[in-house]
């Protein structure tokens, strides 16, 4: 059976290919503001607010998933382009079984260390008592989180990202459904959303524990396997660069919760997690396509088919540069819509978040680039780069600009670190694109 990896992709058949991962990320995106939506006009402002503060721990989840995933999918898929399937289908086992081994540990200690964790995270004594009930229940379910993120790459390498889609949206739609029924008519309040929330999260993960225990000609299932150190510390070199964003994205959202509440209080950090909402949708559009194409620039490598992969980089560059305008149109016509989800218009975090969300939206324009060019590098195998890339434009710069320009400007200095810092993280992109394109594109 061929590869659906192995093919000569033009602009449709790659847009064809990346399209499920895309709408499943957007999706997840989705029904995590849903969660949003819920919380804050079910439940209470307060309560919105609390979520926002525990997001750094979800993001380290997250992370690491992430991590697992990307840096595992890029050795799979290498393994598969150099013709060697039964190495691939050890690896691919090999991942997995880290990956829950790893979730395992971080739950435990996740329910066990909840307070402290609530407390490092910034909270309050009015968000104290929601932070903790959230955190523990969503600590139980991370196992099952770490499947689903692994779940959504191993569709695409297995060159089913269809599948990968079906289920994101089906966990997506019980998760909707579940938040309706545990915080409206049952009024479970914050625990509601939380269960809610991991019962889809379920959904993706035992469909990808059933489809990958079937022996199937030609396609990757569990086999047994043996512990490999140097394949694990391939996966994590390789999916470093995406677990140094999602943990940079979480040291960044700590210290814009512990900035925006000398300015603004509970308010400033309600209206900060509306506009992280929005990042999420939005950024989750460049996230689902660069990991949709990921696997094929891994296959490609591993092929030494540099033609193809020329032709397939430029493709996606066209996606990307026009993706990043049509996101800042939305983002700039959609702003009221979007926060009228959470607050009202008569509050003060709708000021707040309005005011914020159309300086940060800036930033639109130039990360999807960013995004691309760091998760491409993962797919060849170069986490160095890869890192390098994530490392500057998620925390480095991120981290210099919200110290300083709120020194300067006040509380818009807070809403623009972003954009400057993904203004100055392109001209990183473009040097190593710049300097390793003859090692890559022939």
């Amino acid at each position: 059976m061929s590869n659906p990896l192995n093919q000569k992709f033009n602009v449709k058949k790659l847009l064809k290919f990346a399209l499920p991962t895309t709408l499943s990320m957007v999706f997840m995106a989705i029904y995590t503001m849903v969660d949003g939506f819920f919380v804050s006009n079910f439940v209470s402002e307060n309560a919105f607010s609390a979520i926002n503060i525990v997001f750094p721990a979800i993001a380290f989840v997250i992370a690491m998933g992430t991590m697992i995933s990307t840096g595992g999918s890029a050795v799979v898929s290498m393994k598969l382009g150099e013709g060697k399937t039964e190495e691939a289908k050890e690896n691919f086992t090999l991942v997995t079984l880290f990956g829950v081994l790893l979730s395992l540990i971080v739950a435990i200690l996740g329910v066990v260390f909840t307070k402290e964790i609530s407390s490092f995270l910034g909270s309050t004594a009015l968000l104290d008592s929601y932070c903790h009930e959230y955190l523990v229940i969503v600590s139980c379910f991370i196992p099952f989180s770490i499947l689903q993120i692994i779940s959504q790459m191993f569709f695409v390498v297995e060159g089913k990202p269809n599948l990968g889609l079906f289920f994101g949206v089906a966990g997506g739609v019980l998760n909707i459904v579940l938040d309706y029924v545990f915080i409206v008519p049952l009024k479970m309040g914050i625990s509601g959303a939380a269960i809610g929330t991991g019962l889809g999260i379920c959904v993706s993960a035992f469909a990808f524990l059933i489809y990958f225990s079937k022996k199937r000609p030609g396609g990757l299932h569990f086999v047994k396997t043996k512990w490999d150190w140097k394949v694990l510390l391939s996966t994590c070199t390789n999916g470093a660069s995406e677990m140094i964003t999602n943990l940079a994205g979480t040291i960044t959202t700590l210290l814009f919760n512990l900035t925006i509440l000398k300015f603004a209080g509970e308010s400033g950090v309600a209206a900060v997690g509306i506009v992280m909402y929005a990042q999420f949708l939005l950024i989750s559009i460049f996230l689902g396509y660069s990991q949709g194409v990921a696997p094929i620039f891994g296959y490609l490598y591993g092929a030494q088919n540099h033609k193809q992969l020329k032709k397939i980089f430029r493709i996606s560059m066209g996606v990307v540069i026009l993706a990043s305008i049509l996101s800042y149109i939305i983002s700039i016509l959609g702003a009221d819509v979007i926060i009228g989800l959470f607050v009202d218009k008569s509050s003060d975090a709708f000021g707040l978040a309005q005011h914020g969300f159309y300086l940060f939206s800036f930033s639109f324009i130039l990360m999807g680039f960013n995004v691309f060019s760091s998760a491409m590098f993962t797919a060849l195998s170069n986490g160095k780069i890869s890192a390098t890339i994530s490392f500057v434009r998620t925390f480095l710069f991120v981290v210099v600009a919200i110290h300083v320009l709120p020194l300067i400007i006040g509380i818009d200095g807070v809403w623009l670190a972003v954009p400057v810092a993904e203004f100055a993280a392109v001209f990183v992109s473009i040097f190593f694109l710049v300097k390793q394109r003859k090692r890559y594109f022939g």
